[in-house]
């Protein structure tokens, strides 16, 4: 009983010391390096003891482009660490200096902009990552769906009751039949990006006439895709949008609508993407820098790897639709 009370004790004693020892250790270094070198050699001391990092965050719609290109970029002497918080959230990030690049599937507006001048995060530059069709989906148990309008899309979506609403076509629905009388009379469950994300605000500016306030707020907001992705597909009527990618991920358990922007229903696919005919939900997607921010020889590597032709190649096995030569050349163009 003595030996197994006593141990601990000792043990901390001689962590305590190793810990004392530790530290003093390297204040003798620090004082070395100041000594010989200043300041700048005190940064490149602890530069070097460990890998350099960038941080990025916003949009998870842009997520898996970045963090892909970043799985296939890191290594030992250099970290890229992606999050997302949606792309006004990623913003306000951005402006507090708290991130190196920003994921936005939207572009910056000029209030944030004004917010990252106040911080003094300036010369602000937009880089185009890739393209996306924001995609409406069901759980493949719904047989009834194949397509739906802009104006039905409208009326889904709206929190407006007027007959007046979505151009006159009616105000909310919040049943299938209430949309067609062959539809099921089952409440519609809703599904999409919070308040803080661009997928919203795009949504809210082609569907809805860009008035934030004429969005529902009864659905079940997420700023992670994946949980809307698990809530639409084990909902028997949900109904949710977000990203092209995360949709064509899930074809298992969801199913993707064709949506008709005035020209008949056309379903997303990387063609239609890519040429606009998928209306007026295809959008490009971005990552923004600051001055500060690539002026840093990684963050430069970082986006110029993200523009090879593996980068290239991680978009595509993403889902999302990537750039031409022509385009990764002009966007390259844009770096330090």
């Amino acid at each position: 009983m003595s030996r197994s009370s006593s141990t601990p004790s000792s043990s901390i004693q001689r962590g305590a010391r190793r810990g004392r020892i530790g530290v003093g250790l390297i204040a003798v270094i620090v004082v070395a390096v100041l000594a010989g070198g200043g300041i700048a050699a005190y940064y490149l001391f602890f530069r070097a003891a460990g890998p350099e990092i960038v941080r990025v965050d916003g949009s998870s719609t842009v997520f898996p482009i970045t963090s892909a290109w970043a799985a296939d970029f890191n290594d030992p002497s250099r970290q890229v660490i992606v999050a997302f918080s949606g792309t006004g959230g990623g913003f306000q990030k951005f402006c507090r200096g708290e991130t190196d690049l920003s994921d936005a599937s939207r572009p910056i507006r000029a209030s944030e902009i004004d917010d990252c001048t106040a911080r003094n995060v300036t010369g602000i530059v937009e880089f185009l990552a890739a393209y996306d069709g924001l995609s409406l989906v069901v759980p493949q148990s719904n047989t009834w769906v194949q397509s739906l309008t802009v104006s039905e899309l409208c009326r889904i979506w709206t929190s407006n009751t007027s007959a007046g609403a979505c151009g006159g076509t009616g105000g909310r629905v919040t049943t299938w039949q209430q949309l067609n009388a062959s539809w099921p009379n089952q409440a519609i469950g809703l599904y999409g990006p919070g308040t803080d994300s661009g997928t919203f605000d795009y949504f809210v500016e082609v569907i809805l006439g860009n008035d934030p306030s004429e969005h529902t707020d009864q659905y079940f907001a997420s700023e992670n895709d994946n949980e809307l992705v698990q809530g639409v597909a084990s909902d028997p009527n949900g109904l949710g949008y977000f990203g092209y990618a995360y949709a064509i991920e899930n074809t298992a358990t969801l199913r993707i609508l064709a949506i008709d922007g005035g020209a008949g229903p056309v379903s997303p696919t990387s063609a239609t993407i890519r040429d606009g005919t998928y209306a007026p939900l295809s959008r490009p997607l971005y990552v923004y820098g600051s001055a500060r921010s690539l002026s840093r020889q990684v963050v430069q590597d970082f986006l110029g790897f993200a523009y090879t032709d593996r980068g290239t190649s991680l978009v595509d096995l993403t889902g999302y639709v990537s750039l031409t030569a022509a385009e990764r050349a002009e966007q390259l163009l844009k770096l330090p």
